[in-house]
């Protein structure tokens, strides 16, 4: 039997099958991707067309999400002792199958009851959703490889987030079918889920240490030392980062942009967090303290860049991307700071830290709108700025920076960041001629012939 813990191995044999780190990272990353990209995050993308269908006004629609946060809290707390007694199969396929119903039901609603029903009942999938995946990987994957896979599976959320923008474009008003899709999407992941993730019994004879028994273990003690930073930490970043997940798009259009561009502005903030993955890797070489103070600042700049360049396509894309790494790479970290605060209770750890985050997002959300009304969107946001960048303050404390690898080695493992960096630059920049090109259609039509003319 190997052990997790042991040399660079895949991962251990439970019940007489082998882990593969892979295929759990896979699974992890659709996971995420479902919950948090369209079962919880695609609500606000489609928001105009379920205001019209259902005649909702802004107070009621912000009322929906705000309960949605609220199971996402509830749901989080149920995930963390529940993976510690049942194992993390049986709350991971749990997730799933609450974001399948929930998605379903919006796509079935007959009225707002029901919508609303749906809309919290899927973003409570992802409260359920990091503390057994977070879970699975502490106990099933190599130490020296558990990392990365934590940050790969967290990086779901991008993926998830670039799919639903297409769909949000292709669907718009046939809203049912893209809920629909989104319901068919879930249940697919939910089965893979079933038949890739171990549940925790293992073979009589197994050593704790072997099988993995410490990660379903509540923690010793609720608040060891790291613990009040850790969770301090998660809240100021979930409140920094409301202002763009809750008024993002809304800031965009209030300067000008046309529905289409705040669209791909959200699509290319997705695509961006797909480098999110590659968190693990960063704080190999730079520590976690200091990869959390590179990362809020950046929060910080890319929260204001947003506001700043909201009327300007080329650079809002620049800076919602830069968000969109930053905001994965940052719940990345915190995972990872979460399983080293409570590293026999990983699930516990993970689960405190986002449960902050979204009691963060949810104390931030309310307080952004009001700034909003009273001052300007701007200054709302420039606030929500200074927050991430006072939060870099925040760092773990004890976190050195381990021994830099030799330079052959840290050029390969810089050639995956380069190529990724490159494809993210070209998307961000068919982004903008895409939507400089719509609106110089949308005011001149001429332009558009002459266009087809040439052609």
């Amino acid at each position: 039997m190997l052990n997790h813990r042991r040399g660079g191995g895949i991962g251990e044999r439970t019940g007489g099958s082998l882990v593969h780190a892979t295929g759990l990272a896979a699974v992890g990353l659709s996971l995420i991707a479902v919950c948090y990209g369209l079962a919880r995050f695609a609500y606000g993308l489609f928001v105009p067309v379920l205001g019209a269908e259902f005649s909702l006004d802004s107070a009621t629609t912000g009322a929906i999400a705000s309960g949605s946060y609220g199971g996402y809290c509830v749901a989080i707390v149920l995930a963390t002792v529940t993976t510690a007694r049942w194992g993390p199969r049986v709350v991971a396929v749990a997730a799933g199958a609450t974001a399948t119903l929930g998605t379903g039901l919006v796509a079935a609603a007959p009225h707002a009851g029901v919508l609303a029903a749906g809309v919290v009942l899927a973003g409570s999938s992802t409260g359920m959703a990091s503390p057994p995946l977070a879970d699975a990987v502490a106990r099933w994957v190599a130490a020296d490889r558990a990392g990365r896979i934590q940050t790969v599976v967290n990086a779901g959320t991008g993926l998830g987030v670039m799919v639903s923008g297409p769909v949000a474009l292709l669907f718009g008003h046939s809203w049912r079918t893209a809920w629909a899709a989104f319901a068919l999407a879930a249940a697919v992941v939910t089965v893979w889920a079933a038949r890739t993730i171990p549940t925790h019994r293992v073979r009589s004879g197994d050593d704790d240490s072997a099988s993995g028994r410490a990660g379903t273990r509540l923690p010793s003690s609720w608040l060891p030392p790291g613990a009040p930073r850790l969770l301090i930490a998660a809240g100021v970043m979930g409140t920094a980062s409301s202002a763009v997940w809750t008024f993002g798009r809304e800031i965009v259009v209030h300067h000008g942009a046309s529905p289409l561009a705040s669209t791909l502005m959200w699509i290319a903030l997705g695509a961006a967090g797909l480098l999110g993955a590659l968190t693990g890797d960063l704080t190999a070489h730079t520590g976690l303290g200091r990869a959390w103070i590179a990362a809020m600042l950046t929060l910080a700049a890319a929260t204001a860049g947003i506001a700043l360049a909201a009327g300007s396509s080329p650079y809002v894309f620049v800076a919602a991307a830069l968000f969109g790494v930053v905001y994965i790479a940052l719940t990345g970290l915190l995972l990872l700071w979460g399983t080293h605060v409570y590293p026999a209770a990983p699930a516990f750890g993970v689960g405190a830290a986002f449960l902050l985050i979204a009691a963060g997002q949810a104390l931030g959300s309310p307080l952004v709108g009001l700034l909003s009304d009273i001052h300007s969107p701007t200054s709302a946001f420039l606030t929500a700025a200074a927050a991430a960048a006072l939060g870099a303050a925040l760092r773990p404390r004890g976190s050195r920076s381990p021994r830099a690898p030799r330079k052959s080695s840290l050029r390969r493992r810089l050639r995956p960041v380069v190529r990724s960096t490159g494809r993210i630059h070209g998307f961000v920049q068919d982004m903008n001629r895409a939507a400089l090109t719509m609106r110089g259609e949308e005011t001149h039509p001429e332009r558009r012939t002459a266009r087809a003319t040439d052609h």
